[in-house]
């Protein structure tokens, strides 16, 4: 069994952190640039789109013959969760709850779910992802949560309309179901953080969350909530698991606790993970992985 795989020392560069595989072993295209909206795209028995929602590039992958009002659907109701939960939008319920405008208990039932799933990922995590931690005021920021949540949403609504094998990536956080063709599992390359348009690793996988934290497109914006410190010892976490809401959460709080944060991924019930790990410079890039994530490497 491995215990490591040797990455090399390079500087840090900015890269989307996870990609569904567009072919076999071949790196995904970069996130479109802001405001472009791509058309359903017929692919065999399938649809493919990608829009720009809450400051990403969302992409819907679905390989059941589904109408393209399918995709729609999905797309109105990721817009709809920009318009409620976006930080950038002054007159959105997020940006009302932050600034006092709005109490916690007069939430809509969407943010007070947000605001609950927060909670329980602070609690599991032993404090170490926190909303508030990093807001002198000391007031909610869900934004940490919201988009792994509202792409498992998204699922759901395609599910509805008759979609069983459908890929959804907003950013590298990615959800998948199904198979991405008959016998085959849906390829997913997990960016290396210190070469650009490299990866680190390829995951197959069916049925499952992927979701990576780390220094990718906005260097140190995770820290350590106890010490206000940016992690050492670590470039990226990745967690794969049955919830992209919880997935993407136990990543973020993964990587703010350094080092140990792979090891408290292997306590969590459900749900494996693989990090990126370096020495306190940054250099020699070094992968390793829970016990039970094995079964994810697409080399296997």
């Amino acid at each position: 069994m491995r215990t490591c795989l040797e990455l090399g020392s390079f500087a840090l560069s900015r890269s989307v952190d996870n990609a569904a595989m567009p072919e076999r072993d071949q790196p995904a295209t970069h996130p479109l640039p802001a405001s472009v909206v791509t058309p359903a795209t017929t692919l065999s028995g399938g649809l493919r789109r990608v829009e720009q929602i809450m400051g990403t590039a969302i992409s819907l992958d679905v390989r059941d013959a589904l109408a393209p009002a399918a995709l729609e659907r999905a797309f109105e109701y990721l817009r709809g969760v920009d318009r409620r939960f976006s930080t950038y939008k002054p007159e959105s319920e997020v940006s009302r709850l932050i600034r006092g405008e709005l109490d916690e208990a007069d939430c809509s039932p969407e943010l007070a779910e947000v605001l609950a799933l927060c909670e329980q990922a602070r609690l599991s995590s032993e404090g170490y992802f926190d909303i508030r931690a990093h807001r002198p005021d000391g007031r909610p920021d869900p934004t940490g949560l919201v988009k792994g949540w509202a792409l498992e949403n998204a699922g759901r609504v395609l599910e509805r309309a008759g979609a069983r094998d459908y890929c959804i990536n907003g950013g590298g956080d990615i959800v998948v179901r199904g198979e991405a063709e008959p016998g085959n599992a849906w390829r997913i390359g997990i960016r290396h953080p210190l070469i650009a348009d490299k990866l680190a690793t390829v995951l197959a996988v069916r049925d499952a969350a992927i979701a990576t934290s780390g220094a990718y497109e906005r260097g140190d914006h995770v820290r350590d909530p106890f010490t206000g410190r940016a992690p050492m010892g670590v470039l990226s976490v990745t967690v794969v698991g049955p919830s992209l809401t919880l997935a993407d959460a136990y990543a973020t709080a993964a990587f703010a606790m350094g080092p140990t944060g792979l090891a408290w991924v292997a306590g969590v019930p459900g749900y494996e993970g693989c990090s990126i790990t370096a020495d306190a410079d940054g250099s020699n890039g070094r992968l390793a992985w829970t016990p039970g994530f094995d079964p994810f490497f697409a080399d296997r």
